[in-house]
């Protein structure tokens, strides 16, 4: 939907699950096609309505990061990935540690995996929502300042910017 660069690190996993909410008036879902669950590894028999309230609760956040109130009510994002248990990764060549799901094939434990990357490094809090309330698309903010309010100017942020002046 926008042309900004993808998140960096496990933040594309959560950008690209939240964005599988195609169109958010209308509720068309890229999660109703098969080809986008199997990306997701979300099973055929189950797991969609998980993914699903994950997606709103992630979006949630993101709408937080970017000083704006929940969408809607939603499971609290600890709740849900309290159930994902992880553990400590050590690479024996080099020491390094990472956060790992349990299960390595959990959509809950790949995102609390990649939020603990990104809070450790300081990306978490780049990940946003568009302010537009008929869009809520999630982008990774990468201007300096870190005040980014559209996920693309060229449509979210230029019907504001229009909105804005017409009401004058």
């Amino acid at each position: 939907m926008n042309a900004r660069q993808p998140a960096p690190g496990g933040l594309a996993l959560i950008e690209d699950l939240v964005n599988t909410l195609l169109d958010i008036t209308t509720g068309e879902d890229a999660l109703d096609r098969a080809e986008t669950r199997e990306r997701f590894g979300i099973a055929a028999g189950g797991g969609l309505d998980e993914a699903r309230e994950l997606r709103e609760s992630l979006r949630a956040a993101c709408l937080a990061h970017a000083g704006h109130p929940p969408h809607r009510t939603v499971t609290p994002l600890g709740e849900l990935l309290a159930r994902a248990p992880l553990r400590v990764a050590v690479d024996e060549r080099d020491g390094a540690a990472s956060l790992v799901p349990v299960r390595g094939d959990s959509l809950a434990g790949l995102v609390a995996a990649a939020i603990a990357e990104a809070r450790g490094d300081g990306t978490w809090a780049r990940l946003k929502a568009c302010e537009a309330t008929d869009c809520h698309w999630a982008y990774y903010d990468r201007s300096p300042a870190g005040r980014g309010r559209w996920c693309d100017m060229a449509v979210c942020g230029a019907r504001a910017k229009m909105r804005r002046y017409r009401a004058k």
